[in-house]
């Protein structure tokens, strides 16, 4: 009988899947301890099923010395590698820096131009373009400075109105109150002296003649 050929995808029956894990498991096995017998060769083999569990197969006396050694020869090409890339970086850097330094040159000599500075070397077109850059500049200034001015005058009308209110509501309550009687008014030295001598005279008036006699009575005889 005629085996068929195997359709290379996923067997979708469980017992089937398992049976033919573990017979294509024992072959890969199989082939790799007689590769490593007649050829001599340091093999390594590491499988886990589909539930996690680990198969390994190793030449050597240990699996753990054939991964180092996998490791070593692997190192290198890395760091090439690595080295390739990183002076694709650096040769980027650099450029980049080239590219920044110019643009802040160019920047220093339109703050030096702006502030008036190197000058005498620029055309009537360079000249125009900095008055413009500068009317420019100063709008905008004088609109952020206005702008700043009512906000300040805003915040300021509403510090009135809200001082305006307390001192409203504190007058409210001063008026629920009842207010003490005002002191009389001291007296000057003129109406002291008209009280003084109204004081004498009612002494005076209410005085009564006590004048004492001593003997005996005037008698009238007839």
């Amino acid at each position: 009988m005629v085996r068929g050929k195997v359709q290379m995808k996923r067997i979708e029956n469980a017992t089937s899947r398992q049976v033919t894990f573990s017979k294509r498991r024992n072959g890969i096995m199989k082939k790799a301890y007689e590769l490593s017998v007649l050829c001599d060769a340091e093999v390594a083999v590491i499988i886990f099923s589909q539930k996690g569990r680990l198969y390994e197969f190793s030449s050597s006396s240990s699996m753990q010395k054939t991964i180092e050694r996998y490791r070593e020869n692997t190192k290198e090409p890395l760091i090439s590698n690595n080295s390739i890339e990183m002076e694709h970086h650096m040769e980027h850097l650099k450029e980049e820096t080239a590219n920044i330094a110019k643009k802040i040159e160019i920047l220093e000599v339109s703050k030096r131009k702006l502030m008036g500075q190197g000058i005498g070397s620029c055309s009537m077109n360079e000249l125009q373009e900095i008055d413009s850059q500068l009317e420019k500049s100063l709008k905008n200034i004088r609109a952020r400075k206005t702008q700043l001015l009512k906000d300040e005058i805003e915040r300021l009308k509403a510090k009135e109105k809200q001082l305006l209110e307390e001192n409203e509501r504190l007058s409210e309550e001063c008026g629920l109150r009842r207010k003490p009687e005002a002191p009389p008014p001291p007296l000057t030295r003129i109406s002291q002296q008209k009280e003084t001598a109204s004081c004498s005279h009612s002494v005076q008036n209410t005085e009564v003649e006590t004048d004492l006699f001593i003997g005996l009575p005037d008698i009238c005889w007839s």
